[in-house]
């Protein structure tokens, strides 16, 4: 059984890779290990052809940073293994992140190079977080950025989360809730929707039918279970002769259909010919079936009233990472004055110093820049927004951040954002990043 904290959360300390808790030990070593820090998460670039991305997994990630923690099972764990020496596992004994979190909102767009997630403290606090900062972030960025393309090709009409049978179960309850963030409405999983209050939805597989002895009894049965209003699933067998008995079952107050297979333009149309033609104009129509952002668009002719996603959505729609990294821009020296580091690798370098950032808008208030200073705040004109949020203030967790409350304060984030883009980040087209990130230094 996983130990938990307080907060009602695994201990995340585990979630990290052995070389982060070899190069603490080595620094304790050398006496580095203490020197002030500022490390930096980011993407090079978008995953190839997309315009924007939308960050996701904050609320999570600053939860699990409240629960990095080495209690008496991990440090048995680290010690019976010889992962460190003992004046490592005492350090890690007393391990609590008590430095300062910067970055992005939850919600919001980024772009190449945008400075998402800034962490300052020690060298020994902030390096032994990298990968369970990178696994939450880069997870939870490519379901949003795959989330907002959809919602966005939706043009308005509802988007359900139902992926959870296509990915690890912990995965499925991120992306529920990273997908809700970008704009779907509701989730088929009950743990996200426990965790973060989350709408969840659900009525009937091919099974339910294909139990009863006929699709009438079994529509005769989930009608008399949830009332005439509930959802039924009509191609098992023919979809007209399920339709029709739907409606004879159910009445004008037949809630929706859903089609899971076939050509779903050319049969939402006709579906709803002959839904209004039996008289149940107000009976929507769901439609399923390995859906995409692509599909979605091929169908905003069709008379659809919902869409259900669910392995393009989990697997972030061909971009299952957002490719972000974890990099030392600044440390101090034994003077205790900071200086810029910087890799400098072929294809993966690294641009040094603390960065602050801003988006720069136009008149209308739409974005045309993104502008990072190195070392200083940009200069903002009056019209413009600065992006880089506090998280963690000396260890302390600020409110409003996770929870209900954050995924609700992300949603709200990713509507604005994407308010303020460039329309041409509608397009699903092949293309280059909407708006350039430039580099501002003193």
């Amino acid at each position: 059984m996983s130990r938990t904290t307080a907060w009602d959360h695994p201990c995340t300390s585990l979630f990290t890779d052995h070389y982060e808790l070899t190069m603490l030990q080595a620094a304790l070593h050398s006496g580095a290990a203490h020197r002030r820090s500022v490390f930096e998460a980011f993407a090079r670039r978008l995953p190839d052809g997309r315009r924007y991305g939308i960050v996701a997994g904050t609320g999570r990630l600053l939860e699990g940073i409240m629960n990095f923690r080495f209690g008496d099972e991990e440090l048995a764990f680290l010690e019976q293994n010889k992962v460190v020496n003992r004046e490592t596992l005492d350090f890690l004994a007393n391990y609590r992140f008590s430095g300062d979190v910067w970055g992005y909102a939850e919600g919001d767009a980024y772009f190449p190079n945008s400075p998402v997630l800034i962490v300052e403290s020690t060298f020994a606090e902030a390096c032994i977080l990298e990968t369970y900062i990178l696994s939450v972030l880069n997870h939870d960025t490519a379901i949003a950025s795959a989330a907002s393309r959809m919602t966005s090709a939706a043009g308005g009409r509802p988007c359900i989360e139902m992926g959870s049978r296509r990915t690890q179960e912990e995965s499925a309850t991120a992306a529920a809730r990273a997908a809700v963030i970008a704009g779907f409405g509701s989730t088929s999983n009950l743990e996200a929707g426990r965790r973060y209050g989350l709408k969840t939805v659900g009525t009937a597989a091919h099974s339910f039918t294909l139990l009863h002895d006929s699709e009438r009894d079994a529509f005769k049965a989930q009608i008399e279970a949830f009332g005439p209003e509930t959802t039924l699933l009509v191609d098992t067998y023919d979809v007209e002769t399920a339709v029709r008995t739907a409606v004879e079952l159910a009445g004008p107050k037949l809630g929706a259909v859903r089609l899971d297979s076939g050509d779903l333009v050319t049969q939402a149309q006709w579906v709803r010919e002959l839904l209004d033609g039996l008289g149940n104009v107000d009976t929507r129509i769901v439609v399923t079936s390995d859906l995409d952002e692509y599909a979605i668009a091929a169908l905003q002719s069709a008379p659809v009233d919902a869409y259900g996603v669910g392995t393009s959505l989990v697997t972030g729609s061909g971009a299952p990472t957002a490719s972000m990294v974890y990099k030392l821009v600044s440390r101090s020296n034994d003077a205790g004055d900071f200086i810029s580091v910087a890799k400098a690798a072929k294809n993966k370098a690294s641009v040094g110093g603390r960065k602050y950032a801003l988006r720069k808008l136009n008149e209308r208030g739409i974005a045309t820049q993104e502008i990072v200073g190195i070392g200083h705040h940009p200069e903002d004109d009056g019209n413009d927004r600065q992006l880089l949020q506090q998280f963690i203030k000396n260890g302390e967790l600020l409110p409003g951040w996770t929870g209900h409350e954050g995924v609700v304060r992300a949603r709200e984030r990713h509507d604005a954002a994407m308010a303020e883009l460039p329309s041409v980040v509608r397009r699903l087209q092949r293309g280059e990043p909407a708006i350039p990130t430039v580099y501002e230094e003193d």
